[in-house]
């Protein structure tokens, strides 16, 4: 998935989850019942004005279905012409439902949504209305089979804008964020927590540290800092920055990682390396990022070795 933040052009944006449970071994998804469309269809919203697509994605499911979830690999877009005239494009991860929260979970009808459905797979494609949805059902049946449906993510963040180098006189570990940065470290914040990280790790640096606060704060996570991933420790070697992403690999917890230019592509290239992924031009890209810019790097769960299977990156959603 290409960087991406809030609807740009003439087009409409919204993003959206394939929702699945497993029942005796079988997944099931979830479809929606709409009241004023009267049709079946999957949980999606619209992308409101400086809001990211991940967040979109995690506060519309809660809204529409009463699920808090935490977004899987993303499945890619659909699009299509509205009865308007618009374009509209849409974009999906999957996204697992305890069964145990599922079968206790009540909903009650609304003026958007007048039923939820968990069907078999198989069924699905029957049940929705449009064959754009299908397709999606069928993406997800394909990242199920190759065992890449359960995931935990490393996400890649980059410093907000900070006071520049000639502006400054202090040691450069010192410079603060502009205005600029504040408010992409602001902006990034619940696009980050919607792929539910357990641990946050920060450079040294003034400037990571701010920007990855806010995370924290919505998270309730501490962060911890490390030298080993600071512009300050960069070496060609890269050595400590392979470890620091080692320790993240394999203790298989969704975790962020805040960093410098310079040191974010060796982090990239330590984990694709470390989940058996060729440094393709779309993994290459994915470690040029601007400032207050993510990477999230999906490795499977529960293979023997974990696997890179998705890589998406994002931008700030500002106004």
């Amino acid at each position: 998935m290409s960087p991406a933040g809030t609807a740009t052009g003439t087009a409409v944006y919204a993003a959206g989850a394939v929702l699945w449970k497993l029942v005796d071994g079988k997944a099931r998804v979830l479809v929606v019942h709409r009241t004023q469309h009267k049709d079946v269809s999957l949980p999606k919203g619209k992308v409101d004005p400086g809001e990211s697509l991940p967040r979109t994605a995690a506060h519309e499911i809660a809204e529409e279905t009463g699920f808090d979830v935490v977004l899987g690999p993303p499945l890619g877009t659909v699009e299509y012409r509205m009865p308007n005239g618009r374009d509209k494009v849409v974009h999906y991860w999957s996204a697992e439902v305890d069964p145990g929260a599922a079968e206790r979970h009540s909903y009650e009808a609304n003026g958007e949504i007048l039923a939820l459905e968990w069907v078999p797979i198989a069924k699905a494609a029957k049940r929705l209305t449009y064959s754009h949805d299908a397709e999606l059902v069928e993406r997800f049946a394909e990242q199920l089979d190759a065992g890449a449906a359960r995931t935990f993510a490393l996400v890649v963040l980059r410093h907000g804008k900070a006071m520049p180098h000639d502006q400054w006189d202090g040691p450069d570990a010192t410079r603060p964020l502009l205005h600029r940065g504040l408010e992409q470290a602001d902006a990034v914040a619940s696009g980050i927590a919607a792929y539910g990280p357990e641990v946050l790790v920060s450079s040294t640096a003034a400037r990571c540290l701010s920007t990855i606060a806010p995370t924290a704060q919505l998270t309730g996570l501490d962060v911890k800092a490390s030298r080993s991933i600071s512009q300050d420790a960069y070496s060609p070697g890269a050595e400590r920055v392979r470890r620091q992403v080692a320790k993240r690999v394999e203790a298989r917890r969704s975790a962020v990682l805040c960093s410098h230019g310079p040191v974010i592509p060796q982090i990239i290239e330590a984990a694709a390396e470390l989940g058996g992924a060729a440094l393709t031009p779309n993994v290459r890209r994915s470690a040029a990022l601007g400032t207050g810019d993510f990477t999230v790097l999906h490795f499977t769960r529960e293979t023997d070795e974990p696997r890179l299977v998705a890589v998406e990156s994002h931008v700030p959603a500002l106004a």
